[in-house]
């Protein structure tokens, strides 16, 4: 434990960096003066944790992006005077309001306070779910409540994977995401992601060579907008039938702020889970999503949420239960205002030689061909953007703006400004 701890701690603080190679379990057992099965376990243990990964006779070696490091820490600190469209946050202007919907939920917790052993998810809120899930063609399968999009996806890779296995990732993708599965001990296939999705004969290519798991994003793609479409969602679906045993997990966060139909793969594997969040539509502090998946997925779930935080509160659950009912996602309104927006970026940007990407949902992502200057530039502008290393492992360089609070005002001189800040060197696809 010692001899992992000590590594780990060098990992964070620099001491050791990313892709440096460590010295041989038998010589370093003989440096430290310990038997090499110690050395050799706690070797062990820093792979599951994903701290490091071996690659054969040509060693061990701290992983290019350790799990010690956070992505939420590649951010630009904004000054003041600064505009910020780095931080991937819904409108405020464009929630509900909540007031109503929790002094309701709390009337009925008064009335009938939910006790140990009572059911984990509102039993209304599951009805209305399931029949939006089978409005939009997801298959039939019991439902669990998380706290969120991530703790759902966490849970579902838990039960079902093991430190070491390989998980088919978009790339560029959601940041906390590609944290996540490496603090999980697993190791990420990268997938390249186009408008349209995840890219067939990438993910092909990573099951073949043995991903255990794919997690795709099937609306308001993090950061590129990307959207499943009906004919990448088919050839999807082809990849993963030669594939039956791969757990697919897809998360449509976007649900209520898209105005662009989904197109589930669910159905074609036997482990799978669809994840849907209120964060975007509601507010990210609802901490809420919605888990279905195939019976013995969601009985996994269930069972080790019991062992931990036992459910989520059925005070936040009836409180959107009445967000539901009254029709706060019908909301055709929200989706037209962010599209507005990022059409009015992308559509500067192009009058201006940039390429940008953004066809639904909060953001825009626009390939650089020198990110850390790109975003420097903006930032001596007046611009704080989201850098690209943020959301990629092996994509090229890009940006990432957030425009849902854009107004159209500004939307030419930050277009100016990125312009001016990429400079007139031809730029790349994030393919």
């Amino acid at each position: 434990m010692e001899i992992s701890a000590s590594v780990e701690q060098a990992v964070g603080t620099g001491e050791l960096a990313p892709g440096q190679l460590l010295p041989p379990m038998r010589e370093l057992a003989l440096e430290l003066g310990v038997n090499p099965n110690t050395v050799a376990a706690a070797y062990r243990t820093l792979r599951e944790r994903g701290v490091i990964e071996t690659a054969g006779r040509r060693g061990s070696r701290v992983r290019p992006k350790p799990a010690t490091t956070g992505r939420e820490h590649i951010r630009v600190e904004v000054p003041e005077g600064v505009r910020d469209v780095s931080n991937g946050n819904p409108d405020p202007a464009l929630l509900p309001s909540l007031a109503q919907a929790f002094a309701a939920a709390a009337e009925q917790s008064d009335r009938q306070p939910v006790m140990y052993g009572e059911a984990p998810v509102e039993p209304e809120l599951a009805r209305l779910a399931r029949a939006a899930l089978d409005a939009d063609g997801v298959p039939d399968g019991p439902l669990a409540v998380a706290s969120g999009s991530l703790d759902a996806i966490e849970r579902v890779l838990a039960v079902h994977l093991k430190p070491g296995d390989t998980v088919a990732v978009e790339d560029p993708g959601w940041g906390s995401l590609l944290d996540l599965v490496p603090a999980l001990g697993l190791r990420i296939a990268p997938v390249g992601v186009d408008d349209e999705g995840p890219l067939p004969d990438d993910v092909r290519g990573a099951l073949a060579a043995g991903a255990r798991a794919l997690i795709v994003t099937d609306r308001a793609q993090n950061p590129t907008g990307a959207v499943v479409s009906a004919t990448r969602a088919r050839a999807l679906r082809s990849v993963l039938r030669a594939h039956p045993e791969t757990l697919l997990i897809e998360d449509d966060h976007g649900h209520g702020i898209v105005d662009l139909p989904l197109h589930p793969l669910a159905g074609v594997t036997r482990g799978w889970a669809f994840v849907r969040s209120v964060a975007k539509a509601y507010g990210p502090d609802l901490r809420l999503a919605v888990l279905t998946g195939d019976a013995v997925t969601v009985d996994r779930v269930r069972g080790r949420q019991r062992l931990g935080p036992g459910w989520v509160s059925r005070i936040t659950q009836g409180a959107v239960l009445r967000l539901w009912a009254d029709g706060a996602l019908d909301t055709p309104a929200v989706a037209t205002a962010y599209r507005a927006r990022r059409d009015l970026l992308i559509d500067a940007l192009a009058a201006r030689g940039v390429e940008a990407h953004g066809h639904s949902g909060l953001n825009v992502w626009i390939p650089v061909p020198d990110e850390t200057g790109a975003v420097a530039r903006l930032l001596h502008s007046g611009w704080a953007v989201a850098p690209g290393a943020r959301f990629r492992l092996s994509a090229p360089p890009g940006i990432r703006i957030t425009v849902s609070t854009l107004d159209a005002e500004e939307t030419g001189p930050l277009a100016d400004a990125v312009a001016s800040a990429i400079g007139p060197a031809p730029v790349r696809s994030y393919v």
